[in-house]
């Protein structure tokens, strides 16, 4: 037990802070659980990006959650500051007892010191110097190969909160109007639930992707096995370019709904899917977060950091290539990782077959 613990029973508000991507913020999402299940009295707020709002909204123990427009430092200084200061406004009216800040952001020391809660905690951070040290009440320790939950967890650990196994699932709730939309969907595509495989081949990180004739190739495969695959991809152009990529290289039928849908309209249809295939991304946690259960791809990422929480999984890794994870953007930085184009479709296809029969 620590020796200083913050007393939990005694606060009002929290706020939780995580500033990064996607996939990320949805692995916070156990964070909030534990908090609410410890102080049942506690609101307890969120502070992310607006992109990554959907992965938290709707999450049964937040009260609120605030966003920061990526897009704010192109609207001019002057709409910048005024968006700035209307958030740290509304952030100062809700009186926050706790903070609890997920990562090294800077504007996390900014906005304890201004936010004047009474208790903060935020991780270690050899590098930020002073400042960053007497930002807060309490600093974590980052252990080395330990799941990113559990290292956000950490933080709960380190103020004398402990969670039980339970406590610790993902959370991500997709919405009625999510679910319905996609219920429509696999109605005017003849799809039945848990009759279908969920390929989600694209990741916002191109090096992360594996080669797109050997996704093709396993496209060919599973419907030579009489499987239906629904192929999703995110609304962007590069993710879009991808998946014509692949679709140029297969003759096999299968529902394309990429650039089609909405992060929680993709967790309702992950979440009717009997099986999720895809490399290391958001969509990869967003399977997990359904118990839809997953074949994950990994090459420069590391599993032990992002491994697919708490569902039935296969990983899928580079034999041969020890240098990897090296979590580089590629081998010497050239944007194409060699312990992924090198993974062979039969592990790939005999992985998805695994899960299936079990």
């Amino acid at each position: 037990m620590v020796d200083d613990p913050v007393p939990l029973s005694e606060l009002r508000r929290a706020l939780v802070i995580k500033l990064r991507h996607h996939g990320d913020v949805l692995l916070s999402s156990p964070v909030f659980s534990v908090l609410k299940n410890h102080a049942p009295q506690l609101e307890i707020d969120a502070l992310v990006y607006a992109d990554t709002a959907p992965m938290l909204t709707l999450h049964p123990a937040i009260s609120e959650v605030h966003c920061i427009d990526r897009g704010w430092k192109k609207a001019g200084l002057m709409r910048q500051m005024s968006a700035e200061l209307a958030l740290l406004s509304k952030l100062r009216g809700r009186r926050y007892d706790l903070i609890v800040h997920l990562t090294d952001h800077p504007r996390g020391a900014w906005l304890t010191r201004l936010l004047g809660a009474r208790w903060s905690v935020a991780p270690q951070a050899n590098d930020k110097g002073r400042f960053w040290r007497s930002s807060f009440t309490h600093l974590y320790a980052q252990a080395r190969k330990r799941h990113t939950v559990e290292l956000h967890l950490d933080a709960l650990r380190r103020i004398g909160t402990y969670p039980s196994t339970g406590e610790r699932r993902l959370v991500l709730t997709p919405g009625a109007e999510a679910e319905q939309r996609v219920s429509t969907l696999l109605q005017q595509h003849g799809l039945a639930e848990n009759q279908f495989i969920h390929i989600h081949p694209g990741s916002r990180w191109f090096f992360k992707c594996w080669p797109t004739d050997k996704t093709a190739a396993l496209l060919d495969a599973l419907h030579k096995a009489g499987l239906q695959v629904v192929l999703t991809a995110a609304p962007e152009a590069r993710e879009l370019e991808l998946i014509e990529n692949i679709l140029a290289q297969t003759h096999s039928p299968l529902i394309n709904l990429a650039g089609q849908l909405t992060l929680k309209e993709l967790a309702a249809l992950t979440a009717r899917a009997r099986l999720f295939a895809g490399v290391d991304s958001a969509p990869m946690h967003i399977a997990a977060a359904m118990q839809t259960p997953t074949v994950v791809l990994f090459g420069p990422s590391g599993e032990s950091y992002w491994a697919p929480w708490q569902v039935q999984h296969r990983i899928i890794t580079s034999n041969v290539h020890t240098c990897r994870p090296c979590g580089q953007a590629g081998c010497g930085g050239g944007k194409v990782s060699e312990c992924l184009t090198t993974l062979p479709v039969e592990r790939v296809l005999g992985a998805i077959n695994e899960l299936l029969s079990t």
